[in-house]
C-alpha cells in the first residue's frame, strides 16, 4: 500500500498539478471574487516556480555536494542506486538512460581511478502497474561494457524503493565483510539527503558520493533572473517529489 501511494499521492500536489487545478477553478467557479483569486494565485505561482533563479537557489540548497577525486580516500565498495534507466524502449539491446546517468558514469570513473575496487548495484523495478528488467542488471550491462569486470560487480536487483534498498543491502554487506565506513553510496545530489537517512535507519552509516546535479553556478542575468522558464518548474517538481517523499519515510519510519 505505501508503494502505491508513495507512487500516486505525490502528483497531486506538485508545482504545475496545483497551477493546473487554480486555473481551471479560476474559469469555473461562479463567485467572482473566488475567480479572480484564483486566477492571480495560478499566475503568481507559475511566475514564482518558472523562475529559474530561485528554482536554482533552492536546488543548491538541498544538494549535498560532491568533492574532487583527488581529495578522496580509496574505498572498498561504492554502492550505487538506480533511477536512471528509462523502460520499455525497443530494440532492447542497449541500455537507454535518462539524465540520471551520472550515477553510472561516475561509479565506472571511480572504479577505473582505484577510489572504489568493487560495485554493488542497488534497485529493482519501480515501475508501478507493469514490470521491466531491473534496473540493477541494466547498469551492470553499462558498466561491463565501459570495462568494470563482471566479478567486481555485486546486484541486488529486487527492492523498488530507496528504503528496501537499505533493508536488502545491509546482510549484503554483512555476509560480504564490508565496513560501512569502506564503503560509498553513490546517487545522485538531490536524493542523498533521503538515502543516507534510510541506511542509517538499517544500520548503515555510508561515506556519500553525489552525482547529477540539477543545480548550476549561481547566473546574474535578465534571462535568470526574469525570464520564465520550464527548467525551473522541472526542478521544483524534482524537490517536492523529493520533500514529499522524505516526508512519507518519516511518517511510515522508514527514516
Amino acid at each position: 500500500m505505501f508503494f502505491f501511494l508513495s507512487k500516486t499521492v505525490s502528483y497531486l500536489v506538485m508545482p504545475f498539478t496545483i497551477i493546473f487545478v487554480v486555473l481551471i477553478l479560476s474559469a469555473f467557479l461562479k463567485n467572482m471574487v473566488w475567480r479572480r483569486r484564483c486566477f492571480w494565485t495560478g499566475i503568481g505561482l507559475l511566475v514564482f516556480f518558472s523562475n529559474d533563479f530561485i528554482a536554482n537557489e533552492a536546488m543548491h540548497a538541498w544538494e549535498l555536494p560532491t568533492v574532487a577525486y583527488k581529495d578522496m580516500q580509496p574505498h572498498a565498495l561504492g554502492i550505487v542506486l538506480t533511477g536512471s534507466t528509462v523502460p520499455f524502449l525497443k530494440p532492447d539491446d542497449r541500455v537507454y538512460f535518462h539524465r540520471g546517468a551520472d550515477r553510472v558514469t561516475h561509479t565506472v570513473q571511480l572504479y577505473s581511478l582505484g577510489l572504489i575496487k568493487k560495485i554493488l548495484i542497488s534497485g529493482g523495478s519501480g515501475m508501478l502497474l507493469s514490470e521491466d528488467e531491473p534496473e540493477a542488471n541494466k547498469f551492470r550491462k553499462a558498466m561491463i561494457m565501459m570495462g568494470v569486470a563482471p566479478e567486481d560487480i555485486y546486484i541486488e536487483n529486487e527492492t523498488r524503493n530507496t528504503y528496501e534498498s537499505a533493508v536488502a543491502v545491509k546482510p549484503m554487506l554483512d555476509s560480504l565483510h564490508y565496513e560501512a565506513a569502506n564503503c560509498l553510496l553513490i546517487t545522485s545530489a538531490f536524493h542523498m539527503r533521503r538515502s543516507l537517512a534510510c541506511y542509517h535507519k538499517a544500520g548503515v552509516d555510508l561515506q556519500p558520493f553525489t552525482t547529477d546535479f540539477y543545480s548550476h553556478p549561481r547566473v546574474w542575468s535578465i534571462e535568470t533572473l526574469l525570464l520564465p522558464k520550464l527548467d525551473a518548474i522541472a526542478i521544483w517538481q524534482k524537490l517536492f517529489k523529493e520533500w514529499i517523499g522524505l516526508a512519507a519515510y518519516k511518517a511510515a519510519g522508514y527514516i
